[in-house]
């Protein structure tokens, strides 16, 4: 199957999180024969009921790709045009799941043994497959090629996470008598304000620490004091995480407070030979932390990434190809170094 057909046909299943198992079924059926004809051994790691990571290796593998198979909201299915293939998925990350299949097809042919793919669940959400598969790395694992749309660059760093989910609890009445009540509205706004003013670290290559203010939820009417309020918000982190952590809470008071995601930065491996980039964005790799020295490189663009408008470039699959294989085989030769 062309890596244009292989991109079609994965961006046409419905892999919205937490839909994966036809796609990890259909991925599993397409790679059997990979294992069967070079030696190789595959499994369906079973993550969750109907959920199950995929994981092919030839012979102890050194170097190992992987990329997710799940998508964000909605599914929306494939067509192309001369230059790009749209889709759902399309560049997070089935046209990057596509060209490393295609990658490890022509490192196979080659004699090139010593290599995985492992193909997660849940990395739109919580990185659930990434987190079980870390229970049970393969010994002797040197390298990990992750994939997520960098632009074809190799990222030699990428920003953390903390998220958090604020609650803040009051007492309702008539919006004519506050004085009567007590507002959980205000109580939120305060906190989301003094988060929002905090003087955030900054890094040299990361950048600077942003802070979202994604969902808003209070109060039942308008004519009402509000009696519950709840925000989440989302910290792109750049310096230590429980520093960024601590000086987070220390903001707040007064609010229920839950941590619902914590990642931290990341700096990556480089390569000679390849162009670099810094990706805001977090990924997979700080839950793979025990398959090896991470690297991270992936066709298509993150702008375009969890919109309507979604799509990869076909000559940056075909690029995307050929730098796989090349740096599947580099680093083959730093391992056996």
């Amino acid at each position: 199957m062309h890596v244009f057909e292989l991109t079609r046909a994965l961006i046409d299943i419905d892999s919205v999180t937490p839909n994966e198992e036809e796609i990890g079924n259909y991925l599993f059926d397409y790679l059997r024969p990979l294992a069967d004809r070079y030696g190789g051994s595959i499994e369906k790691q079973e993550v969750e009921p109907g959920r199950n990571n995929v994981w092919i290796h030839w012979g102890a593998p050194q170097v190992v790709f992987s990329t997710h198979m799940d998508t964000v909201p909605p599914f929306i299915p494939s067509r192309e045009d001369d230059e790009f293939i749209w889709g759902r998925g399309a560049c997070d990350t089935h046209g990057i799941a596509a060209a490393m299949i295609k990658a490890v097809e022509a490192l196979l042919a080659a004699g090139v043994r010593g290599l995985g793919l492992l193909l997660v669940v849940g990395e739109e959400v919580n990185g659930l497959g990434a987190r079980h598969a870390n229970k049970t790395p393969p010994p002797g694992v040197r390298y990990l090629i992750n994939g997520e749309p960098t632009e074809n660059l190799l990222a030699l760093g990428s920003k953390g996470v903390l998220g958090l989910k604020l609650r803040a609890a009051g007492r309702a009445c008539h919006s004519a008598y506050p004085e009567l009540g007590d507002s959980a509205t205000e109580k939120l706004l305060a906190n989301l304000n003094r988060l929002r003013s905090l003087e955030w670290p900054s890094d040299e290559l990361l950048g600077e620490t942003t802070v979202n203010v994604g969902t808003l939820d209070a109060g039942p009417a308008m004519n009402v004091i509000s009696d519950y309020a709840s925000a989440a918000v989302m910290i792109r982190v750049v310096a230590d995480l429980e520093e960024t952590k601590a000086l987070a809470l220390g903001a707040l008071e007064g609010v229920e407070v839950e941590i619902a995601a914590a990642t931290p930065p990341l700096r990556m491996e480089q390569l000679e030979g390849f162009e670099t980039c810094v990706v805001k964005y977090t990924t997979d790799i700080p839950k793979l932390a025990d398959w090896g020295r991470p690297l991270l490189l992936g066709p298509g663009s993150i702008h375009h990434a969890h919109t309507l408008e979604e799509r990869i470039g076909k000559s940056e699959i075909l690029e995307a190809v050929a730098l796989y294989t090349d740096m599947a085989k580099n680093l083959k030769t730093a391992a056996a170094a």
